[in-house]
């Protein structure tokens, strides 16, 4: 095989010999040039594997030879150099196609994952078999979806996964990292708001034994675990302010450091994270860190409701029968299907999988009727999100206030909770309630 080629742009002489003997060192062929013009130069010459350039050079800046590198060369991965604590050039790089950035003083074991996860990526193209077949669907929503995880995947940058509940924020978490350079490494999920915030600092980043009352032992943290690989945050609006500045600061220096370690270790992870709630607006109202909003949302990937996408429930229906149903002997009556497609999904393919889970059981002779669906004649969002006070029109002398609303307490705990299956923790943060507080209502409601 034939050597790799890096092309390394920067007109300071220390730091084109460090990364040159770091290079060289991996058994990479190096080729310097001083500034945008003379690389440029060499680009229309000759192809390369890697591009490391300066942020600041004599004629210019590195973004424009990040943005002329995707133009004749678009599958050249190109890292940036910029400087200590610019979070903004490092984002404006990121987000202008650069595959990933380095600040200085340049720390050579950054520098050497980054190298070897740009190589892996030229080896290792995106899967885009894995894309089609994982992500049901041929409406012109879900096909942008695919095109813009299979372009995300072949960089480092953050990435935002927008979307309501339901529509499958994970699972395009899952497809950007086995389509990336990562895909042999861990992908790590974890929901931010299933942790309790005191624990939190020693989930993310572990802890030594003896660091606090209850640390017997050495426990490595999710960015260790996920080393190398796909770090996904589900929810990260759910954390507290304190913990939003040491996640940013992971990200910012590339490393962590344990509770009651002295030394910080050094992290190669990728960020996606995804939330339900609107992140924008929450910055606004100041319950979200702004400059980890900017840094996290390099770029946004939305994805779509199953209601703005009816067209794709026949198929995803097929799918989901075919998952559950070994046999392939069900079937799903006209009736049945047009139903659901004229359904509006509040638990978009979330729901849409369970409610095909429930018509298994229910049918008979193996044919999938409306009845068996159990479609709400009201979404069932609308009455989480927005419950009515429903007054009988005359009060009788022996109405009880009390029990009338108690009576509608329970209908919407029961509605939360078939919709996630009886779990409640779920229940509970659709209705906005704390675990403690949702266990207290259903004890007196009686619905335990």
């Amino acid at each position: 095989m034939s050597k790799a080629h890096a092309l390394v742009v920067d007109d300071e002489t220390d730091i084109t010999e460090l990364l040159s003997i770091t290079l060289e060192q991996m058994d990479i062929l190096t080729t310097t040039a001083e500034s945008v013009g003379e690389a440029k130069a060499i680009c229309d010459r000759k192809q390369f594997d890697l591009c490391l350039t300066d942020m600041r050079l004599p004629d210019g800046n590195g973004i424009e030879l990040v943005q002329y590198l995707q133009q004749i060369s678009p599958h050249t991965p190109v890292a940036v150099i910029t400087a200590h604590g610019n979070t903004e050039s490092a984002v404006t790089a990121l987000k202008s196609g650069a595959f990933d950035f380095v600040s200085k003083p340049v720390d050579i074991g950054v520098l050497r994952n980054l190298i070897t996860n740009a190589l892996k990526l030229a080896q290792h193209p995106t899967a885009q078999l894995r894309i089609d077949t994982d992500l049901i669907g041929e409406s012109e929503a879900i096909i942008k979806v695919r095109g813009m995880i299979q372009k995300v995947a072949r960089g480092q940058a953050p990435v935002y996964i927008s979307g309501p509940s339901g529509v499958g924020k994970e699972r395009v978490a899952r497809l950007i990292h086995e389509s990336s350079s990562r895909q042999a490494q861990p992908f790590v999920p974890v929901n931010c708001g299933a942790i309790p915030s005191e624990l939190m600092e020693s989930e993310f980043f572990g802890h030594l034994k003896g660091s606090f009352t209850g640390a017997t032992q050495d426990k490595k943290g999710l960015f260790s675990a996920a080393q190398g690989g796909t770090l996904f945050l589900d929810e990260i609006a759910d954390l507290p302010m304190e913990m939003q500045v040491k996640l940013l600061r992971a990200i910012q220096e590339k490393s962590v450091r344990a509770v009651g370690a002295h030394k910080e270790e050094t992290i190669d992870v990728r960020i996606l994270c995804a939330t339900h709630k609107p992140l924008s607006k929450l910055v606004d109202k100041g319950e979200f860190r702004q400059d980890l909003y900017y840094r996290i949302n390099v770029i946004e990937l939305p994805v779509p409701k199953l209601s703005d996408r009816p067209e794709d429930i026949p198929l995803l229906v097929s799918y989901f029968l075919k998952q559950q149903d070994q046999s392939a002997k069900v079937t799903v009556g006209s009736d049945a299907l047009a139903a659901l497609t004229a359904y509006e999904f509040p638990g978009n393919v979330r729901e849409l999988e369970n409610i095909l889970e429930r018509a298994l059981t229910l049918c008979e002779k193996d044919i999938i009727r409306h009845e068996d669906l159990g479609l709400l004649s009201a979404p069932i969002a609308e009455k989480l999100d927005a419950p009515q006070i429903s007054v009988p029109p005359q009060l009788k002398d022996n109405f009880n206030l009390e029990q009338h609303l108690a009576d509608m307490e329970k209908e919407i705990l029961e509605v939360a909770l078939n919709e996630t299956k009886w779990n409640r923790t779920a229940a509970a943060k659709k209705l906005g309630l704390t675990l403690r507080s949702l266990r207290y209502r259903m004890k007196k409601l009686g619905l335990e």
